[in-house]
């Protein structure tokens, strides 16, 4: 099996105006020859999108969204984005299942997944985020609640499919997992995939998300079963985010 072309991706979350476009615009310049070792993703909010994609022009930056609908299909459900649409404007990933959504909009594992198969039946990769809350670590349930949410969130087809393990706990603070403790969840991960779609499973991405920083990000890299990256906080600012990603053992 040929090794993983490295992946980071950059969710802007709830952030971003036209103008800070100009950072996605600058990750060119920044990242350098990175770009072609690495497959670099920023994550606007979705009105942004297609001026995201203008913005980064031929640079080799990817362009993808933050969420999707569940409803594959044009159907009447007010505020919602479908997969389709989101491909229908450029976006090629999208994220779903980000710990925000679960918990705050009580998304479940079903729905999860029914995000990703209308994804990837629009052609999209999707990202499938997994991760426990601090009270689940301090219980000892980390390895068994992150193994559940990657056997029941996953579309049943892999093509594209992206894994990202964040978790709760870590996500925009100061505190991050041991190095230990991100490749034992790692590990995880790529057991279920390999329970799930058997020597194919090899072929997915598993990234590290939760308080990356152009500090931490090289170590992380390092960690064994770690395949690149999803950034929140430090994707904003194409000095931060090229740091990051100029970090990563293939950009050197």
């Amino acid at each position: 099996m040929a090794a993983r072309k490295p992946l980071i991706a950059g969710n802007w979350k709830m952030h971003g105006r036209r103008a800070d476009l100009a950072e996605a615009a600058a990750l060119q310049a920044a990242a350098g020859g990175a770009l072609a070792k690495i497959d670099v993703l920023i994550c606007p909010p979705a009105p942004y999108i297609e001026a995201a994609i203008a913005a980064v022009g031929a640079s080799g930056v990817i362009v993808g969204a933050q969420d999707c609908s569940p409803v594959a299909a044009d159907a009447a459900r007010t505020g919602e984005v479908s997969a389709g649409m989101l491909s229908d404007v450029g976006a090629r990933y999208v994220i779903v299942g980000h710990s925000e959504r679960r918990a705050l909009l009580g998304e479940t594992d079903a729905v999860v997944r029914q995000k990703a198969e209308a994804a990837a039946a629009a052609g999209l990769a999707p990202i499938v985020c997994v991760g426990e809350t601090q009270a689940e670590r301090e219980a000892g349930q980390a390895a068994t609640v992150v193994a559940g949410q990657v056997r029941a969130s996953t579309p049943d087809t892999m093509q594209g499919l992206v894994v990202a393990y964040e978790p709760v706990w870590a996500i925009g603070g100061a505190r991050t997992p041991t190095l230990e403790e991100i490749a034992e969840i790692h590990a995880v991960v790529r057991k279920q995939l390999a329970a799930r779609y058997g020597a194919a499973g090899e072929a997915v991405r598993v990234l590290y998300g939760g308080s990356v920083n152009p500090k931490n990000a090289a170590e992380i890299f390092a960690v064994e079963g770690v395949d690149g990256a999803l950034v929140g906080r430090a994707c904003l600012k194409a000095s931060d985010f090229s740091a990051i990603i100029n970090g990563h053992p293939a950009a050197l």
